[in-house]
């Protein structure tokens, strides 16, 4: 089912969550050994992250350096696929700009259909490590907005080829939100208008980047509605599990840590200690989402489901 219909159809606050996809070489069970904890309380779907290619250089003879191209992670169709097939629970793929061109998006477009594969989340994607700002492949998208208006049009039956017979497709898309603005944004209120260009362009749904301070959250719900934007919007949760992300969250993610949670986690002796209190912080961060009716509560488990099983069992 399309995400936007169980929004829709719910009667309460819904629980998803995001996996990571597993490392190169790694078999399907690896995934499944981080969905199994939570399937108890009733996912309503699962996200499945892509990451993009890396390159390295590697010396050839002669001494000149030789870029290539390698993926550490496999990629999302198939993932989703025997999600599935495995737990009857629907699995959204994130689709990405980068290092994909128009017709490879619709190729993977295509295979998703095929599938059954109803939902994607639209992103820009992060640059490649090697590149200080994202550089689309060419023929490709250089915004998430012009994604999902690709997205759309195969919706509307409209292909590269316009001169084979096609059907139309029928995807659920989502987009990101941030709630203390994308970093590459200039201001709070521009970033509001790139987010409202995604809806405008027909995206369904929004789900946000990470926090831990629900007021700002509260305050981006505000702006977007003020800017006209009346779509359901996801809250996105990560609870911290060890000391190290105190600092390195704000720095990958840009966002704040409340000065309450910072002082708490200052004074942690230990990882177990550090984990503790973001549980608890994430507990009562649900609480008061569920209290403000958000449609869903979405969790990044980023490969640890332990704490995010603790948080749904005590508000779900």
């Amino acid at each position: 089912m399309r995400v936007i219909d169980l929004i829709n159809n719910a009667h309460k606050t819904l629980f998803s969550f995001e996996i990571l996809p597993p490392i190169k070489g790694k078999r399907i069970e690896s995934i499944y050994e981080s969905i199994d904890p939570l399937i108890e309380y009733s996912p309503n779907f699962i996200n499945v992250t892509y990451h993009r290619e890396e390159y390295i250089y590697k010396k050839r003879e002669g001494g000149y350096l030789e870029k290539i191209s390698m993926r550490k992670r496999p990629g999302t169709v198939g993932i989703c696929a025997a999600i599935i097939n495995k737990y009857k629970i629907d699995a959204v793929p994130h689709l990405i700009c980068g290092g994909f061109s128009k017709d490879e998006t619709e190729n993977a477009l295509i295979d998703l259909q095929y599938l059954g594969i109803d939902n994607v989340l639209a992103l820009r994607g992060d640059p490649v490590k090697t590149e200080s700002t994202f550089v689309p492949k060419e023929n490709g998208h250089a915004h998430a907005v012009d994604l999902v208006k690709q997205i759309v049009d195969m919706n509307k039956g409209n292909y590269s080829d316009n001169e084979i017979h096609t059907s139309p497709s029928d995807f659920c898309i989502g987009v990101a939100g941030y709630p203390e603005k994308h970093f590459e944004a200039p201001n709070f209120n521009t970033d509001i208008k790139y987010l409202k260009a995604k809806i405008d362009a027909g995206a369904h749904y929004i789900v946000t980047q990470l926090f831990y301070d629900n007021e700002k959250f509260f305050k981006f719900r505000q702006a977007c509605l003020e800017a006209g934007i009346t779509v359901p919007i996801i809250p996105g949760l990560k609870p911290i599990s060890v000391l190290k992300q105190m600092t390195s969250l704000p720095k990958i993610f840009n966002i704040d840590i409340p000065e309450a949670l910072a002082d708490a986690l200052q004074k942690a002796k230990s990882d177990a200690e550090a984990k503790e209190i973001g549980i608890e912080w994430g507990i009562q961060q649900s609480k008061e989402l569920i209290k403000e009716g958000v449609p869903c509560l979405h969790f990044y488990t980023m490969g640890n489901s332990d704490p995010v099983k603790r948080i749904v069992k005590s508000v779900f």
